[in-house]
């Protein structure tokens, strides 16, 4: 498959102030773009999420949280006037086309309470997803369609996790799982199952911990999910 040509390495175990991180896999070269000047507002309609918002004005998610001044989760609402701050400028060309899928939008992995949300501090260093309590054997399902890119059962302080490459330099991450139910290389659709909830972190509760990164740097999953 073309796909695994692309070199990466995978770091399986990080420790950061004494705390453990889940695995770090290098993704592919991406197009770079520079906002541009001036900018128009975009008015919040129900489902929108600030991810889809920015993909569709074609500007960087980044850029539209710093215009704004957003940082907190949930931190948008229906009828809320966003500012675009101008479209991007044409990418670096060569680069190899993204696969159909990366126009999809992000869903739940799992239903349930999110118990500790990014950046919040759970120990020694911020929170780097969302953990979402959900009973002992739930099925975990793909947020998005990709290519899972990393699966195992052993990573020190988050146990089963699975990595899946969405094709456009984001990846989500699933953790503290009971069972994992993909492969290494294998293509999953969005909702499809890929493992299931267990137990573990703090005390032993049932939750799923779920990441998004982009050039593997953790991501708000709130601005990504609706």
């Amino acid at each position: 498959m073309s796909y695994l040509r692309v070199s990466f390495a995978v770091l399986l175990i990080l420790a950061l102030a004494g705390c453990a991180e889940t695995p770090v896999i290098t993704p592919p070269k991406e197009a770079v773009c520079v906002p541009a000047k001036g900018g128009t507002y975009h008015r919040v309609m129900k489902g929108e999420t600030l991810w889809r918002i920015a993909k569709d004005n074609g500007v960087d998610l980044e850029a539209l949280v710093e215009a704004n001044g957003l940082r907190a989760a949930g931190s948008i609402s229906v009828g809320q006037d966003i500012l675009i701050p101008g479209k991007l400028s044409q990418p670096v060309t060569n680069v190899t086309p993204l696969p159909v899928y990366s126009k999809e939008d992000f869903i739940w992995p799992v239903k349930g309470r999110v118990v500790s949300s990014f950046g919040e501090k759970t120990g020694p260093t911020p929170n780097k997803g969302v953990d979402i309590q959900a009973r002992a054997g739930t099925v975990v399902v793909a947020s998005r369609s990709g290519r899972v890119i990393f699966s195992e059962d052993k990573v020190r302080g988050f146990g089963k996790t699975v990595i899946i490459e969405h094709g456009d330099g984001i990846q989500t991450v699933y953790s503290h799982n009971s069972e994992i139910l993909v492969k290494i290389g294998e293509d999953v659709r969005q909702g499809s199952p890929v493992a299931k909830v267990g137990s573990g972190g703090r005390e032993n509760s049932p939750y799923l911990h779920f990441e998004i990164r982009k050039k593997h740097k953790p991501q708000n999953p709130f601005f990504y999910l609706s």
